[in-house]
């Protein structure tokens, strides 16, 4: 290393939202820090410049209490003093979906080019470990760095090789993502803060400069150091300018600039003159002790976790297809309303507040902010399946009588689906502005005979169903054009088989009378076998006393015995992490005799009812309360489970649907019960040292067994929609519904433990925060599905558990004709191990945007057969910005382009006149 270096003086403050203290008690404190960085940019010219931590929603947060500034802000942003972007916010990778982090990296560009240009810098100054893909998704985005400080295990200049997947010779690495992309990775070995609070004062600076060059020179692998001026919440260093000639007069020797991340990464690059550690894929500390990437964070407070599911799918998977379609017809895309449920959205994304790790008060507005931005999805929806309706031609239905009741079948994924849909519709309608007398127009509703009605698909087959009437019901339209609408209407629920509905697109049923031109009805079937058994064409189940499940896998004869056992364990940790007490065995439900009954007998769909009446601990010793009080730090704790006990009863729903490859488990119940953790046990009795999970954008393989570094006695990890082992023969995953922990024990079974539930009583980190509203008192429940791989091959169980995330729509529609036929998709695609992941429209170019990305770790081919009209066809990134040109072969034959492995690819299609479809 060369005698002269440069020290890089980079000022900046983490700006957490919400933490220990709610958001808008931050919030005030951001506006003082803004004020003051504002008025010391215009006064000192010597301090150079600010890195606003990577997140352009500080701007809307200070402008919305000071938009007089905005003149000011945008001054010293686009004179280079104020770094911006290229995030929203900084967001949890692994708590987020794949599209979510897009969202985050496409909003971040837009909002930081109204002033100016977004800094290119990949930031990640404590993201609690990294998913795989984030080299892929900052060279996607134009970045070709991530600066982050978590992950990976520094091991200093005297190793000029590294000894591990997971560390790094200096703090300079090259990290790669499993398609092969690479990014220079700067890893925070002395922390974010190392430059934090440089001294002015002679006496004070030289020993702080010894100790601070000292300490980064043993990581760096270049003369030029990174100093971080700042921390969490850091107010801004007023006598920076004095420290750093301070630093001149005592080291001659070294270069002290008050420097920012775009002019030290060019020095560094000049600089490099040695071969770096490569790492590769996932950074989430495993050469480490296991405490590092706070995995435990991804059971915190499930209930937020199974809100940000349920809001995710509703917005990527539901709102914004079915915009992008309704836009193809000649309906105007709601950018803006997309954008804004996509920001209230991802003001939970952030590590502190999606993790859970935070105050009660900061997680009480976060269940308001997915309730909103889940609403705009949802009227963004309804408003589409509207637009949609009118274009649907249900003529042939008129062949059953002028009351037949047509109502439509969405599949927004990308598979062709079959399931149990439930729509509701209104079978007679009468409007208050008819005139009919009050009492006569109620009369006239609830007296419509019902008993004889049917469903019949577009072909005048009747389908199974199950029709409840729901009575008498008042309704009201919103016209666009007039005064609200108010109706009383019959309304019933029509439960259905929908067979083979077209990935991205429709399938058109009817409600009608039996007595016309339907096709008798076949006898009637039943997947129940005997009072505690059941079948399809795909798995039997038998429900044994003890409530576990017996699956058996018809394609290969694999029998998976003893899932859906409940066990619970004792946590004396914290919203960071499990800690179980010492020496305590976990309570299971194995052998525990359980109350078995049968919920539904269906043509189409069975289900069990399994109940336990379950005594576990009340909470911990008393002991615990007074530990948390002296900060007694959690690997240190000594308190044990309660003698006392409480009665917990729950309620589990196995369903097997008649076309479904895997059984889906829902469970209910009332937690009384604190600082514990529940889970639900899947072994799986396959031989295998690794196993896979849903990831951001990546099927992740993960080893069983941790490093021999690892001193956690927990080993869980994150996932998204499943995890999954498989032994080369068959294989079983574990799909769920917004569930982000799971662990794969050591128990000769290779068992997958997905956590339902985490209880306990404080934030944790650095000081005293009670927080007893994470004890999670109250309804809880979990939805998981258990998906049998058979014979094929892992993706089509992959893909299953994708579908399961998504809802199904459906909307009435009106008798009539119309463009689209009542069956129908909008494009086919086909791609050996590829997922769909997006279908939206690009607001700067007003290209539909399509996206995919491959799952495994060989390359493949997409081809795409739009069925609409389009100019012509792209390549993009995920900026959305157009590449390559791609054409068919022929005209109106697919388009194919090729998906390298782990390969994120989106299509940009600009679109012909809008509703010419065909």
């Amino acid at each position: 290393m060369p005698n002269r270096k440069t020290a890089h003086i980079v000022s900046h403050t983490h700006w957490d939202r919400e933490w220990y203290l709610p958001y808008e008690k931050h919030h005030v404190r951001l506006i003082k820090l803004m004020d003051a960085l504002l008025d010391k940019l215009d006064e000192d010219p010597e301090y150079r410049s600010f890195f606003l931590d990577g997140q352009t929603i500080i701007l809307e947060d200070y402008l919305q209490v000071r938009p007089q500034e905005q003149a000011r802000l945008e001054k010293h942003i686009s004179d280079g003093r104020i770094l911006i972007g290229p995030w929203y916010i900084l967001q949890d990778a692994f708590l987020t979906s794949s599209e979510a982090n897009v969202r985050n990296m496409l909003i971040g560009h837009k909002d930081a080019k109204r002033y100016g240009q977004p800094a290119k810098i990949g930031y990640f100054p404590d993201t609690f470990g990294l998913a795989g893909q984030t080299p892929q998704l900052m060279r996607q985005s134009g970045i070709h760095n991530a600066f982050f400080g978590r992950g990976v295990k520094p091991t200093g200049f005297n190793n000029t090789v590294a000894d591990g997947d997971y560390e790094s010779s200096f703090s300079e690495l090259e990290w790669e993502g499993p398609d092969g992309s690479k990014v220079l990775g700067i890893l925070f070995a002395n922390w974010y803060s190392n430059g934090n609070e440089v001294p002015a004062d002679l006496g004070e600076a030289k020993e702080y400069w010894q100790r601070k060059l000292a300490d980064a020179a043993k990581y760096a692998s270049t003369g030029e150091l990174l100093f971080m001026n700042g921390c969490d919440h850091q107010p801004i260093q007023l006598d920076l300018p004095e420290a750093i000639r301070t630093a001149r007069e005592l080291f001659p020797d070294t270069d002290f600039v008050h420097s920012n991340f775009t002019d030290y990464l060019a020095a560094l690059e000049s600089s490099l003159d040695r071969e770096l550690s490569s790492v590769r894929g996932e950074l989430r500390s495993q050469r480490t002790d296991g405490w590092g990437t706070l995995v435990n964070t991804a059971s915190s407070r499930v209930y937020l976790k199974q809100l940000n599911q349920r809001g995710q799918a509703m917005l990527e998977k539901v709102a914004e297809p079915l915009a992008a379609y309704a836009s193809l017809l000649g309906a105007a895309y709601p950018h803006d309303l997309l954008q804004y449920a996509w920001k209230t959205l991802m003001q939970n994304h952030p590590h502190d507040s999606i993790c859970g790790c935070s105050v009660d008060e900061v997680h009480r507005e976060m269940v308001t902010r997915f309730e909103k931005s889940r609403h705009v999805a949802e009227a963004v929806a309804d408003d589409s399946l509207q637009s949609i309706a009118e274009h649907i031609d249900t003529t042939g239905f008129a062949a059953f009588g002028p009351d037949a009741v047509p109502f439509t079948v969405f599949n927004t994924t990308g598979g062709k689906r079959t399931g149990t849909v439930s729509v509701e519709v209104d079978v007679l309608r009468h409007y208050f502005r008819e005139g009919i007398p009050f009492g006569e127009m109620k009369s006239r509703v609830k007296q419509l005979e019902l008993a004889d009605r049917i469903v019949v698909d577009s072909e005048g087959r009747e389908v199974d169903c199950t029709i409840t009437d729901l009575g008498l019901q008042f309704g009201y339209d919103l016209p666009d054009d007039k005064f609200r609408q108010p109706y009383f209407a019959r309304k019933v629920r029509v439960e259905l088989e929908a067979a083979d509905v077209p990935a991205n697109g429709f399938s058109t049923y009817a409600v009608v009378r039996s007595a016309s031109q339907a096709a008798a009805s076949a006898e009637r079937a039943t997947l129940v076998t005997g009072d505690r058994t059941m079948e399809n064409e795909y798995v039997s189940v038998s429900i044994e006393n003890d409530g576990s499940v017996t699956l058996t896998d018809k394609a290969s004869g694999q029998i998976y015995s003893n899932l859906c056992v409940y066990e619970d364990s004792g946590d004396i940790g914290n919203e960071y992490m499990y800690r179980q007490p010492d020496g305590e065995t976990p309570l299971t439900t194995r052998n525990t005799a359980a109350e078995i009954t049968i919920l539904a007998d269906k043509p189409y769909e069975a289900s069990f009812r399994v109940v336990h009446a379950w005594d576990i601990p009340k909470g911990a010793e008393e002991k615990l309360a007074q530990e948390q009080q002296e900060l007694v730090w959690f690997t240190g704790r000594s308190s044990g489970r309660s003698k006392e006990t409480v009665r917990i009863v729950i309620e589990t729903t196995l369903t097997l649907e008649k076309g479904s490859r895997g059984l889906k488990v829902t469970s209910r119940f009332n937690n009384q019960a604190k600082d514990h953790r529940l889970r639900m046990l899947f072994p799986t009795g396959l031989a295998s040292n690794v196993h896979q999970a849903d990831s951001m954008f990546e099927v992740v393989t993960r080893g069983n067994e941790p490093s021999a570094e690892w001193t956690n006695p927990s080993y869980c990890h994150h996932q998204q929609a499943f995890a999954s082992i498989q032994d080369g023969r068959t294989g079983l995953t574990v799909a769920n519904l917004g569930l982000n922990e799971y662990e794969v024990l050591q128990d000769g079974q290779n068992t997958i433990a997905v956590t339902l539930l985490r209880s306990v009583g404080e934030l944790g980190d650095w000081g005293v925060f009670p927080t007893p509203e994470a004890q999670c008192l109250g309804e809880a429940y979990a939805e998981l599905m258990i998906i049998p791989h058979g014979l094929a091959k892992p993706e089509a169980a992959y893909n299953e558990a994708y579908q399961f995330q998504v809802p199904w729509t459906g909307v009435q529609v009106g008798l009539h004709a119309g463009s689209l036929p009542p069956v129908y998709q909008w494009f086919g695609w086909q791609g050996e191990g590829i997922a769909q992941s997006a279908v939206k429209r690009s607001e700067e170019t007003g290209d539909l945007i399509l996206r995919w990305y491959n799952l495994t770790s060989s390359g493949s081919e997409l081809a795409v057969t739009p069925t609409f009209a389009y100019r012509q066809a792209y390549r993009s990134n995920i900026l959305e910005e157009r590449q390559d040109a791609v054409e068919a072969v022929q005209p109106g034959e697919a388009l194919r382009v090729a998906a390298g492995p782990a390969e994120i690819v989106t299509l940009a299609l600009e679109i012909a006149d809008t509703g010419n479809i065909g």
